[in-house]
């Protein structure tokens, strides 16, 4: 008899990729392992059977999660009667704390252990939320060093496994790629919202840096579920843009000089791959307003705040728009004194590299897993002897 499914859980895009990775590292240690859950295209290419869609969540932002509410709770409601009735033997959440610890209090009323591969950003916002995973989180696996301390303040112990984008992007396969003259890449996000806020705005750079240097030609990397006609009509007719596919994104990015892309996930692989990047981003004037006043962190980009110093610029709000971010991209371009300042960013990426650590990550996250797993059912097997 085939034990109960692994639960797997997220809500965006960078999650579902790592969620596919670690379901590949469960299935190589455990052949017969079955997964259900919430999760996009990669988690459904590595066998997930996936009941529910990340694009029913992948919306950020107070003024965006109330104006779709009611559907939110709607999901939420429909993933809690579909863990009753499925009873996986292990609930893993990715990210996404706002909804998930809604959905690890359902699990713990039906004695699912609970495990949070990826662990929230309680750093950055309310600590308190330490205190909840304390209490309802079976084990706690992290992919940023900085969070062990952190954590730790709470009498908290937390597997740090290591970043598996290190073995996603893998440098070493890529170092070879010389950057194209002239080349800027575009990351304009994975969500409507942010590549509606944020595409338009980085065609205006784009028109204002073809007239400073007519050299220059753009090169967009399109998300998963994203057409071309739909990128294109947030894209200034005048400007030419060339349209990748996401199957080869860390090879594309080391094609550009630079990259101009939204502050998230995608700006730690450019880190890793080593090429210089614009963080941007935009959100309502009441999200930023609160964001604020409860963010405790010095830094938004992850490769600043692993390196605690900024490395990429980080441009919100009204510097996300188009004037701000071509004069951004032309210190780099076109630096006032001369310098190979784009060479002098890629040099420093390497301590970054060598922070994080070794390949491996989502291997030793799966085998911390496997091996809690083993030790429930033994136990259990021993209170039922």
């Amino acid at each position: 008899m085939n034990p109960a499914p692994i639960w797997i859980n997220t809500g965006e895009l960078s999650g579902d990729m790592h969620g596919a990775a670690l379901l590949r590292a469960l299935q190589q240690r455990e052949p017969e392992l079955r997964s259900v859950g919430m999760g996009g295209v990669h988690l459904a290419a590595a066998g997930m059977d996936t009941l529910f869609r990340i694009e029913d969540l992948s919306v950020m932002g107070v003024s965006e999660v109330m104006a779709r509410l009611p559907q939110i709770l709607g999901l939420l409601s429909a993933i809690k009667k579909s863990l009753a009735v499925v009873r996986p033997r292990a609930l893993v959440v990715i990210d996404a704390p706002s909804f998930h610890f809604r959905l690890i209090r359902a699990a713990r009323s039906l004695g699912i252990p609970v495990y949070y591969y990826i662990s929230p950003k309680a750093w950055a916002w309310r600590e308190k939320r330490a205190e909840f995973i304390k209490n309802n989180v079976r084990r706690l696996i992290s992919i940023l060093p900085f969070e062990v301390d952190f954590y730790r303040r709470f009498n908290m112990e937390i597997d740090y496994v290591g970043n598996p984008l290190v073995d996603m992007v893998d440098y070493q396969a890529i170092r070879h790629i010389r950057p194209v003259p002239g080349r800027i890449g575009l990351l304009p996000g994975s969500r409507k919202k942010e590549i509606s806020s944020l595409l338009p705005q980085f065609g205006g750079a784009a028109r204002i840096l073809r007239a400073k240097l007519p050299h220059l030609h753009f090169a967009c990397l399109r998300a998963p579920g994203f057409s071309e006609d739909y990128l294109r009509s947030y894209w200034p007719e005048d400007v030419p843009l060339e349209l990748l596919e996401p199957g080869q994104r860390w090879q594309e990015m080391r094609r550009c000089e630079m990259l101009i892309a939204a502050s998230g996930t995608v700006t730690l692989e450019s880190a890793i791959a080593g090429v210089p990047t614009l963080a941007a981003y935009k959100v309502s004037p009441l999200t930023y307003l609160l964001a604020r006043m409860m963010l405790r962190i010095r830094f938004i980009s992850l490769a600043n705040l692993i390196l605690d110093r900024q490395i990429f610029p980080e441009l919100l709000q009204k510097d996300c728009d188009a004037g701000p971010l071509a004069e951004s991209a032309l210190r780099w371009l076109l630096p006032p004194d001369g310098s190979r300042r784009l060479q002098g960013i890629r040099d420093e990426l390497r301590e970054l590299r060598e922070r994080l650590g070794p390949p491996g990550a989502v291997g030793r996250a799966a085998d911390i897993i496997i091996a809690d797993l083993a030790d429930l059912r033994k136990t259990e097997a021993a209170k039922g002897a």
